[in-house]
């Protein structure tokens, strides 16, 4: 299959009138809908939006690939488009795109529609093809370019599949250059991929160094690095967004970075290899460097140590808090509102959902010191931070307070960090003792010290703040609900999905284990409602007040009734991204005002997601929405009287 197999004139469109991103993505989904490809329109573009809200898509050297793998599409596809002007996409290094190609991957796609955008992806770092793309006056002169390239720089198929089965480098070379390897990899494995693999094979040509690429797409694992490629190469350059096996690098020196910078980049990581400057890697049993400045646990940071624990915790705590609730409602209709402490528990079915409820939601504090452990120094850390998590719910003394979601916290970094000391401390041995590593030295040592360290040090200070954290939350009425739910209602607006949204949202879910008893957690109720109400007043906002918005954002529009009702705030990003000074203040200021209300009201949620459907669960269903709605009205507002009028000609 050829990229004009999936390219075709109808997908072309060489005068783009869109002036802003989101703009350009929809007017491009509009080639692949009118010409067949997609089953949702509507729907293609939220998967587009989401893959941008991970990172720009947009690559560098005036190109974006915007792309997603989605339901909604029917069968791969290719749409191209132009804009001489320049589009601010969000790019890499700053610049604005002129040229735009849009994939269309349907889920469970096959390996030639990828191999075949692989092929995409190498023609563009060729300046000349890319020159030519932007003067060509008609889509069949695109076409035409794309062919003729396409058949001199793939001219053998043949030739081609021997060359990508040889166990060494895919540059040719006499023999007497050095040799890297490198292994790239994106989370979609779709353009990042085979863009990062094409940059490296180009740099390394023109320095003239021996290169293997392993790419780790959509298609799997293509020029899988071999055991002796491995030994034979000077060293290693990861470009990842995503794990890969990396246990098999032991003892060489590894780069690790971003796939974008393996794009944009490339030349410099070659030569920081050929310098002597890469670390060198010691595995241990996890999929990342344990030392050196450039592994990406270290990059990190701590921010994101907290959000992978959180992200493996939220399943358990949304499924165990609806089922704990599910089983009050349960008996409340049965008839056994007043039975005492058998509430929840006295029906035979509101028995078994409690059951089942408490085994989930029990579980979801060692989980986060599991994963938090997990991030920091991968598999060897697991085994500690799951026993942290679980000391942090043993009282100091019998039905005494415990440590709870702060120790579990804590500990969870605590496991990480030793596990990493003691892969430094125990550096030395020798290799032959590296099985014996994982198996015996790192689980004892770490568990051990880690236990001995949450039971003498963090467990009692812990417990004694997350014992008045729980009375403060317990016995939370008036002003002090009301100054929370504003300030976290607002954070939930500030970057809508960044540090600020995530942090007020962490805290809210932790707010959970310490008021599941009393019916559910007011602040986990002020942060959705805040959470919601930008994508509602959006919605709202390009309903009333049409003239403020492009017809193309008035369409979009309409989707985010259901976002911002499902509790998914990512849909006012695209509008927060073109227009920030309107919606950003216009949204800070609805979704704090929902929150101050959810405060006043005393509203409590069992579980930190949801949307609506969680708020039938509430204390109060009817006063819940109506702090949403009025937040959302307020914002509206706002929005209409911030943003300027649109022309449209």
């Amino acid at each position: 299959m050829r990229i004009s197999d999936l390219l075709i004139k109808d997908r072309i469109n060489l005068d783009v009138q869109a002036n802003d991103k989101p703009s350009l993505i929809r007017e491009l989904a509009k080639l692949h809908e009118k010409t067949g490809v997609l089953n949702d329109y509507e729907g293609y573009v939220e998967a587009l939006e989401a893959r941008e809200a991970q990172s720009s898509t947009g690559i560098g050297e005036g190109i974006a690939i915007p792309h997603a793998k989605t339901k909604y599409v029917k069968e791969p596809a290719l749409a191209m488009g132009r804009k001489t002007s320049g589009i601010d996409y969000q790019s890499l290094d700053d610049e604005p795109a002129t040229l735009f190609f849009m994939i269309a991957a349907p889920d469970g796609a096959n390996n030639t529609h990828i191999e075949t955008l692989a092929r995409l992806s190498q023609l563009l770092l060729d300046d000349d093809f890319k020159a030519a793309l932007e003067k060509a006056p008609t889509a069949d002169a695109v076409l035409d370019i794309i062919n003729k390239t396409e058949a001199e720089k793939f001219p053998d198929e043949a030739k081609k599949e021997e060359v990508k089965e040889a166990p060494v480098a895919n540059s040719t070379s006499s023999g007497d250059e050095p040799y890297i390897i490198a292994a790239t990899a994106c989370p979609t494995g779709i353009a990042h991929t085979y863009m990062a693999a094409a940059a490296l094979k180009k740099a390394a040509e023109e320095m003239g160094v021996k290169i293997k690429v392993e790419t780790n797409g959509a298609d799997g694992r293509k020029d899988i690095l071999t055991s002796d490629d491995i030994k034979k190469a000077k060293g290693v350059i990861l470009a990842i967004n995503r794990n890969i096996e990396v246990d098999r690098f032991d003892g060489k020196p590894l780069i690790q970075v971003e796939a974008k910078e393996g794009i944009n980049n490339a030349k410099e990581l070659i030569q920081k290899v050929l310098d002597g400057k890469a670390p060198i890697f010691h595995a241990s049993g996890s999929s990342k460097d344990s030392s050196g400045e450039e592994a990406s646990s270290d990059k990190k940071g701590l921010y994101k140590h907290l959000l992978s624990g959180v992200s493996y915790m939220l399943p358990l705590v949304i499924s165990g808090g609806i089922l704990i609730a599910l089983a009050f409602l349960v008996d409340t209709l049965a008839g056994n509102a007043n039975v005492g402490g058998g509430f929840g528990s006295t029906s035979p079915f509101a028995s078994m959902l409690m059951t089942v409820g408490k085994a989930a939601f029990g579980l979801f504090i060692p989980i986060l010191g599991g994963y938090i452990a997990y991030s920091i120094s991968e598999r060897a850390a697991l085994t500690p931070g799951l026993v942290a998590g679980m000391l942090a719910t043993v009282p100091l003394v019998k039905d005494g307070p415990t440590s709870g979601f702060i120790g579990a916290l804590l500990g969870g970094f605590l496991a990480g960090y030793v596990v990493k000391f003691l892969i430094k401390a125990l550096d030395g041995l020798p290799k032959t003792l590296n099985g014996l590593k994982m198996i015996l030295l790192y689980p004892v040592l770490s568990v051990l010290i880690t236990g001995v360290l949450m039971m003498l040090v963090i467990n009692p200070i812990a417990t004694i703040i997350n014992s008045g954290l729980n009375n403060w939350l317990n016995s939370m009425s008036g002003t002090s609900a009301v100054l929370l739910g504003l300030i976290l209602g607002g954070m939930m607006a500030v970057d809508m999905g960044g540090p600020v949204n995530k942090a007020a949202y962490v805290f809210g879910s932790g707010s959970l284990a310490a008021t599941m008893t009393t019916g559910g957690s007011i602040p986990m109720a002020a942060v959705m409602a805040g959470g919601m109400v930008p994508p509602i007043a959006i919605a709202l906002a390009s309903t009333i007040f049409k003239n403020k918005f492009t017809e193309q954002e008035r369409e979009a529009g309409l989707t985010n009734y259901i976002m911002g009702f499902s509790f998914i705030t990512e849909g006012a990003i695209p509008y927060a991204a073109a227009d920030p000074k309107a919606v950003i203040p216009a949204s800070v200021v609805g979704s704090a005002i929902a929150g101050a209300l959810v405060g006043l009201f005393g509203i409590k949620i069992p579980a930190p997601h949801g949307g609506i459907l969680v708020m039938f669960l509430s204390n109060n269903f009817f006063m819940y929405l109506i702090a949403v709605v009025i937040g959302a009205i307020v914002s509206a507002v706002l929005l209409g009287l911030l943003k300027k009028k649109v022309d449209e000609k």
